[in-house]
């Protein structure tokens, strides 16, 4: 009888033991990519350790992505992840895995200790462990274009926002998204984002707008005021010379102004 019960506890310790291993090994704070899920890149297939599907309560977002690429040419670019479990700023919020089909991934500079090039490869980019405390869940990266005659590139971008705990689970949210960059001259840039948006803004400090924030400083705003006020005063006076200005007391009316008056005296039309 003995014997049996703890035969059970050892088996339920090895239980527990071989599932903490197995979710340890899969949810890496400090970076992810290639095929460490299984289900290929992880940067296309997603963080399927942590959920099977994408969910849209993250919102990913992909800012300053060029519409057309110069060969050769240095692009910065932004990503963040809004959403998911309220991030614990003491431990892991969050975490991304890019791949590029062609050109360069790096982190921009001043971010070097927050990403790095997974396995050494160029075309790939993933958060460090310190990346992956983020209290924000965002990344600063640049893509350096490839050679010219490449075509159109695309970009694939995995996601994560997680709660901290370091166990990988369904309460940790992840979602995905895919760009296409056309080689041609520069046109501009865009944002590229995947989720339902639902993104609540933060609330105003105060009520009330500033006249600063709608583009008119104080000074600018006066001298409106007064410029306004000198048209209505230049239609005023407009308005009374049209009046009075040609009366019949006027001096410098011309004769004929001056018999059309007499005229009206005698009553003779």
């Amino acid at each position: 009888m003995r014997s049996s019960a703890q035969t059970a506890r050892r088996v339920i310790a090895i239980s527990i033991i071989a599932v903490l291993t197995a979710g340890g090994a899969q949810a890496i704070h400090t970076g992810v990519g290639g095929d460490a899920n299984n289900d290929g890149d992880v940067a296309l297939a997603g963080c399927t350790c942590h959920a099977e599907e994408p969910d849209n309560s993250v919102t990913l977002i992909l800012t300053e992505v060029p519409h057309r690429y110069v060969p050769g040419d240095t692009y910065e670019m932004v990503i963040q992840i809004i959403g998911g479990p309220d991030a614990d700023t003491t431990s892991h919020t969050g975490g991304f895995s890019m791949r590029v089909s062609s050109g360069v991934l790096a982190a921009s500079v001043g971010s070097e200790s927050l990403m790095y090039n997974w396995e050494d490869d160029p075309t790939t980019l993933t958060h460090t462990d310190s990346g992956s405390k983020e209290p924000d869940r965002t990344w600063q990266i640049s893509w350096t274009a490839p050679e010219e005659a490449t075509g159109v590139v695309t970009i694939w971008l995995a996601g994560n926002s997680v709660n901290g705990d370091g166990v990988p689970s369904q309460l940790d949210r992840w979602n995905r998204l895919s760009a296409l960059i056309d080689e041609g001259e520069f046109g501009g840039t865009r944002t590229v984002f995947v989720g339902n948006g639902d993104i609540e803004p933060p609330a105003p400090v105060e009520e009330g707008v500033d006249l600063h924030h709608m583009g008119a400083g104080m000074r600018a705003h006066w001298l409106g005021l007064l410029g306004f006020a000198a048209v209505v005063i230049v239609i005023i006076f407009c308005g009374l010379m049209l009046r009075y200005g040609f009366s019949r007391h006027y001096e410098g009316r011309s004769n004929l102004l001056r018999l059309r008056i007499k005229h009206q005296r005698r009553g003779d039309q």
